[in-house]
């Protein structure tokens, strides 16, 4: 497929957005308006749940990944489910629209707002230089983020994501998924497969020979303050996360991108995420960036069909991050 062949994220976004909002009883989400945009509560006054937050991860992928729930090979025996991700088109889908690349400000003091946009109304906004790494562009009259945010967005920068995006506020819509809700949850641990791609691109290895991915890793439980969650949702990935590429290129690529990719080969593996951002004061910048990677890769050269494996699974820092409260 060509780049000019690559489809719209907002086009297949859409009917996803359409039937999770037709489901919002269902699914326990609240809904309501700000500034002319619909805003989703998936976990802030109202509960949301597990299958919201499967629902919001697909959605987030663009509408090119799915996302199960179900029985977890290898995790912890006490945590005995997991979530699996697919893409057929894995830097698209993780990269062009999954990946909380926009950053969102307003306000100053007690008052401010921040979070991180992802979701497929990225490619609208245009507002990272990825998108010229990846060639690719959207062009739609919607769209879609997902903000990891205990609180709703004030209606002034909700008229800014709008305009960057060249539509009206009534054609935005903003999934609103707190860390430590069970939708959040699920929809952080679903990215295990973009966390991957993420740092395949800071490794260097060309996007362009990453063809199929495939991740999973265990459902942490859920509950507790935002230390506690964040802390979870990360070892879930870092520590108990699997992922298979495909690629093509030369064997020794893969190899050498299996030796690199998982989180062993940061300077701060082997502690729980919480205490590694507790003895950086809260610095997320001062963390090493290699570490933010599955524990175990797989990478299958397609051209000579060998796999090159790289990192292992740490049940027992897993089984400590998800039984320890903070």
């Amino acid at each position: 497929m060509t780049r000019d062949e690559r489809p719209s994220l907002a086009a297949l976004a859409a009917p996803l957005t359409e039937r999770l909002v037709a489901g919002a009883p269902a699914l326990r989400l609240g809904i309501d308006r700000i500034g002319g945009a619909m805003v989703v509560d998936a976990g802030i006054r109202h509960p949301g749940g597990l299958e919201a937050g499967r629902r919001i991860a697909e959605l987030c992928m663009g509408g090119l990944g799915r996302v199960t729930l179900g029985p977890a090979p290898g995790a912890p025996p006490s945590w005995p489910f997991g979530i699996t991700v697919h893409s057929a088109q894995p830097v698209l889908a993780c990269l062009g629209s999954q990946y909380a690349g926009w950053s969102l400000a307003h306000g100053e003091g007690k008052g401010a707002f921040f979070a991180l946009g992802s979701g497929p109304g990225r490619a609208l906004a245009r507002q990272e230089s990825l998108f010229d790494e990846l060639g690719y562009r959207d062009a739609a009259d919607h769209a879609v983020f997902v903000l990891e945010v205990d609180k709703p967005p004030p209606a002034e920068l909700v008229a800014r994501i709008a305009a960057t995006c060249g539509i009206a506020p009534e054609r935005l819509t903003l999934m609103l998924t707190p860390t430590h809700s069970l939708a959040g949850t699920v929809q952080v641990v679903a990215r295990v497969l973009e966390v991957a791609l993420h740092k395949v691109h800071a490794l260097g290895f060309p996007l362009d020979r990453v063809v199929d991915g495939i991740g999973m890793a265990p459902l942490p439980p859920v509950g507790g303050g935002f230390m506690t969650a964040m802390g979870r949702t990360n070892d879930a990935i870092l520590y108990g996360g699997t992922v298979q590429l495909h690629v093509t290129g030369p064997d020794d690529a893969a190899e050498d991108l299996a030796s690199r990719l998982p989180s062993s080969a940061s300077r701060d593996h082997g502690r729980p995420f919480a205490e590694i951002f507790a003895a950086v004061k809260g610095d997320f910048y001062a963390i090493d960036s290699l570490l933010f990677s599955p524990a175990r890769v797989t990478v299958t050269a397609l051209d000579s069909g060998r796999s090159f494996h790289g990192g292992a699974l740490a049940p027992e820092l897993v089984e400590r991050s998800f039984t320890e409260v903070r």
